[in-house]
C-alpha cells in the first residue's frame, strides 16, 4: 500500500456529487475508505468516484444496520456525509451519538447551504449555491448573461476540496488532542472563501461588477479566448508587460507601448481585442500552437475533454490512465515519498461486507444473521 493517508480509515455515507469525489480523493491518497451504500444499486466502470473504496450495503431504516455503522466507527478515524441537516440525526447517526462511541472521530458534514441559516433545509444544486456568492454573476459574456462553469466551482471547489481540507486538518489536530470534532463544509461558505482575492479587487476599486469588464473575466484583450481559422479556439493570458510585448511580436501586431499603463486603459480594450481577433482568425489553432506554444506569451490551445487526454504535455505527465476500459485522471497532487495510487476500480455496493465486518470482529454467523434480518444486503 502507498499514499500519505495509509493507515487512516474513513467511513463514507454514500451520496451524490461532491461527497463521492471527496471520498475518491481520500482513497487515492491511501485512506481505507469504506462506503456505506444503500441496500440496492450496482457499480459500473464509469462510476469513477467509487474507485479505490470498499463497500458495505445496509438498510439504515433497520436498527441493526445503524448499530453496524456505529461498530465500524469505533475503529475509524473519520466519517463524512452529504445529507440535508438533520438526516443523520434521524437515522441515529448524528455527531453526538457517533462521538460518544469514538471521541477521537472526525465527523465531516457537507451541504450546499450549511447546517443552519434560513436556507439550510432548502434543496439546491451547484448553480444555486454559486449564485448567492457573487461568483456566478461574474462569469459569462456581457450580453449573454451568467454562464454556469459546469459544477466545478461549487460542488467540487467549494464543496469537496474544502471538506477534504477541513477533515485532514481535524485529523491532524486529533492526533495531538485525542479529541474529534465536527467539520461543517458548506458549499456556499467554500465559494465565498474562494472569492476572497476577487473581493479584494472590489475593495481596492480595481474590479467592476459588470461582466466582461475586467482583466480576468474576458473583458480585456490580453486575457481571453480567440477563434481561429478552423473554428477552434486558443487562450491568451499575457498580463505582464514582457509577456504582452511577446504576444505583440508573435501576432506581428503593434499593440501599443507603455506596459501596464497601456494594458489597463479600458477604453482601448475593445479596439485591441478586435485587432487580435482578426489576426487570430487568419491561422488555424495548430498553426498558432506552432508559433506560440511553449513561449512566455502565456498561451494554450482550448481543448475539448477528449483532446486533453492525448495532449502531449498531459501525456508526458501521465495525467490519465485507463481502468476497466474507462479513461480517468490519475491521483493529484503528487508525493515524492508516499505516492498516491488508484487501488482498484469502482467498488460494487456491498461487495466487501464479509471482509469489512470480519475486520470489525464479527463472526461468520453474526454476519449471516444480519443478512437474514435484511439489515445487510444479501447478494
Amino acid at each position: 500500500m502507498s499514499g500519505p493517508l495509509t493507515g487512516i480509515r474513513i467511513i463514507e455515507m454514500a451520496g451524490i456529487g461532491p461527497g463521492p469525489f471527496a471520498g475518491m480523493l481520500l482513497a487515492d491518497m491511501g485512506a481505507d475508505v469504506i462506503r456505506i451504500d444503500r441496500a440496492s444499486g450496482a457499480a459500473t466502470p464509469s462510476d469513477i468516484t467509487a474507485r479505490g473504496k470498499r463497500s458495505l450495503a445496509l438498510d439504515l431504516k433497520k436498527p441493526e444496520a445503524v448499530e453496524l455503522v456505529l461498530t465500524l466507527l469505533e475503529s475509524a478515524d473519520a466519517v463524512f456525509e452529504g445529507f440535508r441537516p438533520g438526516v443523520m440525526e434521524k437515522l441515529g447517526l448524528g455527531p453526538e451519538v457517533c462521538l460518544a462511541r469514538n471521541p477521537k472521530l472526525v465527523y465531516g458534514r457537507m451541504t450546499g447551504w450549511g447546517q443552519d441559516g434560513p436556507l439550510a433545509q432548502a434543496a439546491g444544486h451547484d448553480i444555486n449555491y454559486i449564485a448567492v456568492t457573487g461568483a456566478l454573476a461574474a462569469i459569462g459574456r456581457k450580453q449573454g448573461g451568467p454562464v454556469p462553469p459546469l459544477n466545478l466551482v461549487g460542488d467540487y471547489g467549494g464543496g469537496s476540496l474544502y471538506l477534504v481540507m477541513g477533515m485532514l486538518a481535524a485529523l491532524l489536530e486529533a492526533k495531538s488532542s485525542g479529541k474529534g470534532q465536527v467539520v461543517d463544509a458548506a458549499i456556499t461558505d467554500g465559494v465565498i472563501n474562494m472569492m476572497t482575492p476577487t473581493n479584494a479587487y472590489i475593495a481596492g476599486g480595481t474590479w467592476s461588477l459588470e461582466r466582461e469588464d475586467n482583466w480576468l473575466d474576458g473583458g480585456s484583450h490580453f486575457y481571453d479566448t480567440y477563434e481561429c481559422a478552423d473554428g477552434k479556439y486558443i487562450s491568451i493570458g499575457s498580463i505582464e508587460p514582457q509577456f504582452y510585448a511577446l504576444l505583440a511580436e508573435k501576432l506581428e501586431l503593434d499593440l501599443g507601448e507603455g506596459g501596464y499603463t497601456h494594458l489597463f486603459e479600458k477604453d482601448q480594450w475593445p479596439v485591441l481585442k478586435q485587432r487580435i481577433a482578426e489576426r487570430v482568425r487568419t491561422k488555424t489553432r495548430q498553426e498558432w500552437c506552432g508559433i506560440m506554444e511553449g513561449s512566455d506569451v502565456c498561451f494554450a490551445p482550448v481543448l475539448d475533454m477528449n483532446e486533453a487526454v492525448v495532449y502531449p504535455h498531459n501525456q508526458a505527465r501521465g495525467n490519465y490512465t485507463e481502468i476497466e476500459g474507462v479513461t480517468q485522471s490519475v491521483p493529484a497532487p503528487r508525493f515524492s515519498r508516499t505516492p498516491s495510487q488508484i487501488k482498484s476500480g469502482p467498488c460494487a455496493p456491498g461487495a466487501d461486507a464479509d471482509e469489512i465486518l470480519a475486520e470489525a470482529g464479527l463472526s461468520r454467523e453474526s454476519i449471516e444473521s444480519y443478512r437474514q434480518s435484511g439489515a445487510l444486503r444479501h447478494d
